[in-house]
């Protein structure tokens, strides 16, 4: 199995326990006398074999990310890395576009309002570490698509 087989089984795994979960609240009470929609012991005997499932895929995927090298970085820093990339390139985005946002005055006598950052390299800045996050996140996919899970 491809580990990117192994991810859409595990994004289908996760949400089937969502599905699961709210099945069982809403199957948890019945009224005396009345049978519920669908017998909880069959739904929990689901879950359990669902989150058994889980949890060995989530083990495969994970020492998977954490042997397989490209280059000489592992699949789990090259993760880290494009998290970390998307998580400053949302932050720099906001400062951008408030540094950039023009600020109207209604006379000449108010005070100027200016960026306190050159907004012209700093978007060069942005959109150099775009470029950098779009590269790491094609060379995992890559990855997800050749690589045999361990």
């Amino acid at each position: 199995m491809k580990l990117a087989q192994a991810l859409n089984e595990r994004a289908d795994i996760q949400r089937r326990i969502a599905q699961l979960r709210s099945r069982l609240i809403n199957n948890s009470k019945r009224q005396e006398g009345e049978k519920t929609a669908e017998d909880p012991g069959d739904l929990l005997n689901e879950l359990t074999a669902c989150t058994q499932r889980l949890e060995e895929l989530m083990a495969r995927i994970n020492k998977t990310n954490s042997c397989v090298l490209y280059g000489d970085k592992t699949i789990t820093e090259l993760i880290a890395h494009k998290d970390t990339l998307s998580l400053k390139l949302g932050i720099y985005r906001d400062f951008l576009n408030n540094a950039s946002a023009v600020v109207n005055r209604m006379t000449k006598t108010e005070i100027k309002i200016l960026p306190s950052v050159d907004v012209k390299e700093l978007q060069k800045q942005i959109d150099d570490m775009s470029k950098e996050y779009r590269e790491t996140d094609t060379k995992i996919q890559e990855l997800n698509w050749t690589t045999e899970l361990l």
